[in-house]
């Protein structure tokens, strides 16, 4: 019985030792197949809403990049741009010293592209 004994410790200490070692993998991919989850709710959250700019003024600040918008720029209000995308749809950008606008301020007429948040701050102008 003793070598027997001496035979199974050594497998249930390896066993233990290669599932210690596979959990940090393990929780990895949890985390990965969660990631995933966030992103389909945060595309049907996107499909239900209809602008980014029906936000709260207080929420208007920088944040991470939620989609790019193209357009040309159709109305210049202080620190709100509105511009008109290329499929014709109008979307309000919130600007401030925090946004990176290329080639300087734009006018009425320029077509930009645009980094924006969820909120509709731009994060920067090209």
């Amino acid at each position: 019985m003793h070598k027997h004994s001496t035979r199974i410790y050594p497998a249930i200490i390896g066993t233990v030792t290669v599932l210690l070692l596979a959990a940090p993998s393990l929780s990895v991919a949890g985390q990965k197949n969660e990631s995933k989850k966030t992103v389909d709710s945060a595309t049907s959250f996107r499909e239900t809403q209809s602008s980014p700019s029906t936000a709260e003024p207080s929420e208007k600040k920088p944040g991470p990049a939620w989609r790019t918008i193209g357009g040309t720029v159709k109305q210049v209000k202080d620190t709100v741009y509105t511009v008109e995308d290329y499929e014709g749809n109008q979307v309000q950008l919130f600007v401030s010293r925090e946004t990176k606008q290329l080639s300087g301020r734009k006018k009425i007429g320029d077509h930009i592209r645009a980094e924006i948040t969820h909120s509709g701050f731009a994060n920067s102008i090209q």
